[in-house]
Protein backbone atom coordinates (compact mmCIF):
# COMPACT_ATOMS: atom_id res chain seq x y z
CA UNK A 1 0.00 0.00 0.00
CA UNK A 2 2.84 2.38 0.85
CA UNK A 3 4.27 2.02 -2.66
CA UNK A 4 0.94 2.93 -4.23
CA UNK A 5 0.52 5.96 -1.96
CA UNK A 6 4.00 7.08 -2.99
CA UNK A 7 3.12 6.45 -6.63
CA UNK A 8 0.07 8.74 -6.54
CA UNK A 9 1.99 11.28 -4.37
CA UNK A 10 -0.54 11.38 -1.56
CA UNK A 11 1.68 13.86 0.31
CA UNK A 12 1.36 16.35 -2.57
CA UNK A 13 -2.42 16.67 -2.15
CA UNK A 14 -1.70 19.66 0.08
CA UNK A 15 -1.34 21.77 -3.08
CA UNK A 16 -4.91 21.01 -4.10
CA UNK A 17 -6.27 22.82 -1.03
CA UNK A 18 -6.00 25.98 -3.14
CA UNK A 19 -9.39 25.07 -4.65
CA UNK A 20 -10.95 26.06 -1.31
CA UNK A 21 -9.61 29.63 -1.53
CA UNK A 22 -12.62 31.21 -3.32
CA UNK A 23 -15.00 29.64 -0.81
CA UNK A 24 -12.87 30.71 2.15
CA UNK A 25 -12.27 34.31 1.07
CA UNK A 26 -15.84 34.66 -0.20
CA UNK A 27 -17.21 34.02 3.33
CA UNK A 28 -19.16 31.02 2.03
CA UNK A 29 -17.18 28.29 3.79
CA UNK A 30 -20.00 27.38 6.17
CA UNK A 31 -22.54 26.63 3.42
CA UNK A 32 -22.69 22.86 3.13
CA UNK A 33 -23.80 22.64 -0.52
CA UNK A 34 -20.93 24.84 -1.73
CA UNK A 35 -18.47 23.16 0.63
CA UNK A 36 -19.47 19.76 -0.76
CA UNK A 37 -18.95 20.97 -4.35
CA UNK A 38 -15.49 22.31 -3.55
CA UNK A 39 -14.57 19.15 -1.63
CA UNK A 40 -15.52 17.07 -4.67
CA UNK A 41 -13.46 19.46 -6.81
CA UNK A 42 -10.55 18.91 -4.42
CA UNK A 43 -10.90 15.13 -4.85
CA UNK A 44 -11.07 15.60 -8.62
CA UNK A 45 -7.83 17.59 -8.61
CA UNK A 46 -6.21 14.96 -6.38
CA UNK A 47 -7.11 12.23 -8.87
CA UNK A 48 -5.88 14.38 -11.76
CA UNK A 49 -2.60 15.37 -10.13
CA UNK A 50 -1.91 11.75 -9.19
CA UNK A 51 -2.29 10.72 -12.82
CA UNK A 52 0.03 13.55 -13.90
CA UNK A 53 2.66 12.62 -11.30
CA UNK A 54 2.68 9.05 -12.63
CA UNK A 55 3.00 10.36 -16.20
CA UNK A 56 5.94 12.53 -15.17
CA UNK A 57 7.62 9.61 -13.38
CA UNK A 58 7.23 7.43 -16.46
CA UNK A 59 8.94 10.06 -18.62
CA UNK A 60 11.74 10.48 -16.07
CA UNK A 61 12.53 6.90 -15.05
CA UNK A 62 16.20 7.00 -16.05
CA UNK A 63 16.87 10.46 -14.63
CA UNK A 64 15.09 9.60 -11.38
CA UNK A 65 17.33 6.56 -10.92
CA UNK A 66 20.32 8.91 -10.65
CA UNK A 67 18.65 11.21 -8.10
CA UNK A 68 19.34 10.55 -4.37
CA UNK A 69 15.69 11.08 -3.37
CA UNK A 70 13.70 10.42 -6.54
CA UNK A 71 15.43 7.07 -7.03
CA UNK A 72 13.33 5.84 -4.11
CA UNK A 73 10.08 6.45 -6.01
CA UNK A 74 8.14 3.26 -6.83
CA UNK A 75 8.71 3.26 -10.60
CA UNK A 76 12.38 4.31 -10.52
CA UNK A 77 13.16 1.80 -7.77
CA UNK A 78 11.35 -1.03 -9.58
CA UNK A 79 8.79 -1.57 -6.82
CA UNK A 80 6.00 -0.90 -9.30
CA UNK A 81 6.32 -2.00 -12.93
CA UNK A 82 5.97 0.74 -15.60
CA UNK A 83 3.18 -1.19 -17.38
CA UNK A 84 1.08 -1.30 -14.20
CA UNK A 85 1.80 2.39 -13.60
CA UNK A 86 0.52 3.19 -17.10
CA UNK A 87 -2.77 1.37 -16.40
CA UNK A 88 -3.21 3.27 -13.13
CA UNK A 89 -2.36 6.59 -14.81
CA UNK A 90 -4.87 6.11 -17.64
CA UNK A 91 -7.56 5.07 -15.17
CA UNK A 92 -6.96 8.13 -12.98
CA UNK A 93 -6.97 10.60 -15.87
CA UNK A 94 -10.14 9.16 -17.42
CA UNK A 95 -11.81 9.15 -13.99
CA UNK A 96 -10.83 12.77 -13.39
CA UNK A 97 -12.27 13.89 -16.74
CA UNK A 98 -15.55 12.03 -16.17
CA UNK A 99 -15.78 13.21 -12.58
CA UNK A 100 -15.16 16.86 -13.50
CA UNK A 101 -17.69 16.71 -16.36
CA UNK A 102 -20.36 15.51 -13.93
CA UNK A 103 -19.54 18.33 -11.51
CA UNK A 104 -19.33 21.24 -13.94
CA UNK A 105 -18.61 21.78 -17.62
CA UNK A 106 -16.35 24.70 -16.66
CA UNK A 107 -14.44 22.46 -14.27
CA UNK A 108 -14.09 19.86 -17.03
CA UNK A 109 -12.33 22.38 -19.29
CA UNK A 110 -10.07 23.48 -16.42
CA UNK A 111 -9.11 19.87 -15.65
CA UNK A 112 -8.59 19.12 -19.34
CA UNK A 113 -6.38 22.22 -19.65
CA UNK A 114 -4.42 21.16 -16.58
CA UNK A 115 -3.83 17.68 -18.03
CA UNK A 116 -2.78 19.05 -21.44
CA UNK A 117 -0.50 21.66 -19.90
CA UNK A 118 1.21 19.11 -17.68
CA UNK A 119 1.58 16.58 -20.49
CA UNK A 120 3.42 19.23 -22.53
CA UNK A 121 5.44 20.10 -19.42
CA UNK A 122 6.41 16.50 -18.68
CA UNK A 123 7.30 15.72 -22.28
CA UNK A 124 9.04 18.89 -23.47
CA UNK A 125 8.50 22.19 -21.67
CA UNK A 126 10.15 21.39 -18.34
CA UNK A 127 13.51 21.54 -20.09
CA UNK A 128 13.01 25.21 -20.99
CA UNK A 129 14.22 27.48 -18.19
CA UNK A 130 11.71 30.05 -16.88
CA UNK A 131 8.89 28.52 -18.93
CA UNK A 132 9.01 25.44 -16.69
CA UNK A 133 8.32 27.32 -13.45
CA UNK A 134 5.62 29.40 -15.17
CA UNK A 135 3.74 26.23 -16.03
CA UNK A 136 3.98 25.11 -12.40
CA UNK A 137 2.60 28.50 -11.33
CA UNK A 138 -0.27 28.29 -13.83
CA UNK A 139 -1.21 24.95 -12.28
CA UNK A 140 -1.87 26.71 -8.97
CA UNK A 141 -3.89 29.45 -10.68
CA UNK A 142 -5.99 26.75 -12.37
CA UNK A 143 -6.74 25.32 -8.91
CA UNK A 144 -8.11 28.71 -7.85
CA UNK A 145 -10.16 28.94 -11.05
CA UNK A 146 -11.52 25.44 -10.37
CA UNK A 147 -12.81 26.62 -7.00
CA UNK A 148 -14.35 29.64 -8.69
CA UNK A 149 -15.93 27.47 -11.40
CA UNK A 150 -18.00 25.39 -8.98
CA UNK A 151 -18.89 28.21 -6.55
CA UNK A 152 -19.19 31.21 -8.91
CA UNK A 153 -17.28 33.26 -6.32
CA UNK A 154 -14.93 35.73 -7.96
CA UNK A 155 -11.57 36.09 -6.25
CA UNK A 156 -9.70 39.36 -5.78
CA UNK A 157 -7.10 39.96 -8.47
CA UNK A 158 -4.59 40.35 -5.62
CA UNK A 159 -5.13 36.75 -4.50
CA UNK A 160 -4.70 35.46 -8.05
CA UNK A 161 -1.51 37.50 -8.45
CA UNK A 162 -0.07 36.43 -5.08
CA UNK A 163 -0.83 32.78 -5.80
CA UNK A 164 0.97 33.04 -9.13
CA UNK A 165 3.99 34.72 -7.52
CA UNK A 166 4.07 32.27 -4.59
CA UNK A 167 3.93 29.32 -6.99
CA UNK A 168 6.80 30.83 -9.02
CA UNK A 169 8.73 31.21 -5.76
CA UNK A 170 8.18 27.56 -4.80
CA UNK A 171 8.94 26.41 -8.34
CA UNK A 172 12.30 28.18 -8.49
CA UNK A 173 13.08 26.99 -4.94
CA UNK A 174 12.52 23.43 -6.16
CA UNK A 175 14.97 24.05 -9.01
CA UNK A 176 17.48 25.29 -6.44
CA UNK A 177 17.40 21.90 -4.73
CA UNK A 178 18.39 20.16 -7.97
CA UNK A 179 21.12 22.70 -8.73
CA UNK A 180 22.66 22.18 -5.26
CA UNK A 181 22.64 18.42 -5.80
CA UNK A 182 24.14 18.85 -9.28
CA UNK A 183 26.96 20.97 -7.87
CA UNK A 184 27.68 18.17 -5.40
CA UNK A 185 28.50 15.97 -8.39
CA UNK A 186 25.21 14.12 -8.73
CA UNK A 187 23.69 13.60 -12.16
CA UNK A 188 20.38 15.44 -12.01
CA UNK A 189 17.67 16.21 -14.55
CA UNK A 190 18.39 18.24 -17.66
CA UNK A 191 15.94 20.96 -16.58
CA UNK A 192 18.57 22.45 -14.25
CA UNK A 193 20.96 23.22 -17.10
CA UNK A 194 19.38 26.64 -17.60
CA UNK A 195 19.89 27.63 -13.96
CA UNK A 196 22.68 28.35 -11.51
CA UNK A 197 22.65 29.34 -7.85
CA UNK A 198 23.39 33.03 -8.46
CA UNK A 199 20.44 33.34 -10.85
CA UNK A 200 18.09 31.32 -8.65
CA UNK A 201 19.00 33.18 -5.46
CA UNK A 202 18.46 36.51 -7.26
CA UNK A 203 15.04 35.37 -8.48
CA UNK A 204 14.11 34.13 -4.99
CA UNK A 205 14.99 37.54 -3.57
CA UNK A 206 12.95 39.36 -6.24
CA UNK A 207 9.92 37.08 -5.90
CA UNK A 208 9.89 37.14 -2.10
CA UNK A 209 9.95 40.96 -2.22
CA UNK A 210 7.13 41.02 -4.79
CA UNK A 211 4.98 38.63 -2.73
CA UNK A 212 5.38 40.74 0.40
CA UNK A 213 4.67 44.00 -1.45
CA UNK A 214 1.61 42.51 -3.18
CA UNK A 215 0.30 41.20 0.14
CA UNK A 216 0.70 44.64 1.74
CA UNK A 217 -1.16 46.21 -1.21
CA UNK A 218 -3.85 43.55 -0.75
CA UNK A 219 -4.22 44.53 2.91
CA UNK A 220 -4.50 48.27 2.16
CA UNK A 221 -6.72 47.91 -0.91
CA UNK A 222 -10.01 49.83 -0.34
CA UNK A 223 -12.26 46.97 -1.49
CA UNK A 224 -10.36 44.50 0.69
CA UNK A 225 -10.55 46.87 3.67
CA UNK A 226 -14.30 47.09 3.14
CA UNK A 227 -14.58 43.29 2.86
CA UNK A 228 -12.77 42.63 6.16
CA UNK A 229 -13.84 45.81 7.96
CA UNK A 230 -10.96 45.46 10.44
CA UNK A 231 -7.49 46.92 10.97
CA UNK A 232 -6.41 43.51 12.33
CA UNK A 233 -5.84 42.47 8.73
CA UNK A 234 -2.47 44.25 8.95
CA UNK A 235 -1.37 41.77 11.63
CA UNK A 236 -1.46 38.99 9.04
CA UNK A 237 1.46 40.68 7.26
CA UNK A 238 3.70 39.54 10.13
CA UNK A 239 2.91 35.88 9.47
CA UNK A 240 3.42 36.19 5.72
CA UNK A 241 6.78 37.99 6.03
CA UNK A 242 8.17 35.63 8.66
CA UNK A 243 6.95 32.53 6.81
CA UNK A 244 8.81 33.67 3.69
CA UNK A 245 11.92 34.61 5.68
CA UNK A 246 11.93 31.19 7.31
CA UNK A 247 11.68 29.44 3.95
CA UNK A 248 14.55 31.55 2.58
CA UNK A 249 16.63 30.69 5.63
CA UNK A 250 16.07 26.96 5.11
CA UNK A 251 16.87 27.22 1.39
CA UNK A 252 19.80 29.66 1.40
CA UNK A 253 21.43 29.15 4.80
CA UNK A 254 20.63 25.55 5.70
CA UNK A 255 20.81 24.46 2.02
CA UNK A 256 17.79 22.20 2.51
CA UNK A 257 17.29 19.68 -0.29
CA UNK A 258 13.68 18.95 0.62
CA UNK A 259 10.93 19.82 -1.84
CA UNK A 260 8.78 22.87 -0.93
CA UNK A 261 5.88 20.61 0.09
CA UNK A 262 8.09 18.54 2.40
CA UNK A 263 9.52 21.67 3.97
CA UNK A 264 6.00 22.88 4.79
CA UNK A 265 5.10 19.45 6.17
CA UNK A 266 8.26 19.19 8.27
CA UNK A 267 9.14 22.69 9.48
CA UNK A 268 7.35 23.64 12.69
CA UNK A 269 8.00 27.39 12.35
CA UNK A 270 6.39 27.62 8.90
CA UNK A 271 3.47 25.49 10.11
CA UNK A 272 2.91 27.87 13.05
CA UNK A 273 2.98 30.91 10.72
CA UNK A 274 0.46 29.28 8.37
CA UNK A 275 -1.78 28.25 11.27
CA UNK A 276 -1.68 31.74 12.81
CA UNK A 277 -2.52 33.27 9.42
CA UNK A 278 -5.46 30.88 8.89
CA UNK A 279 -6.81 31.47 12.41
CA UNK A 280 -6.60 35.26 12.07
CA UNK A 281 -8.20 35.31 8.61
CA UNK A 282 -10.92 32.90 9.80
CA UNK A 283 -11.65 35.20 12.74
CA UNK A 284 -11.89 38.27 10.52
CA UNK A 285 -14.03 36.57 7.87
CA UNK A 286 -16.37 34.44 9.95
CA UNK A 287 -16.46 35.66 13.57
CA UNK A 288 -15.80 39.41 13.58
CA UNK A 289 -18.30 40.83 11.14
Amino acid sequence: MKNYLNLIRFDQYLKNLFVFAPLFFGREFLYFDLLLKVFLTFLCFCITSSGIYILNDLFDIEEDKAHPEKSKRPIASGKIKPQLAIYIMVLLIIASLLFSFLLSIHLFFIIASYILLNFLYSKWLKHIAILDINIIALGFVLRLLAGTAVTEIILSIWILLMTYLLALFLGIAKRRTDVVLAQDGLKIRKNVEGYNLVFIDTILGILSSMIIVCYIFYCISPEVQKHYNSHLLYVSIIFVINGIFRYLKLALVDQSTYSPTKIVLKDRFIQIMILCWILLMSYLLYIKR
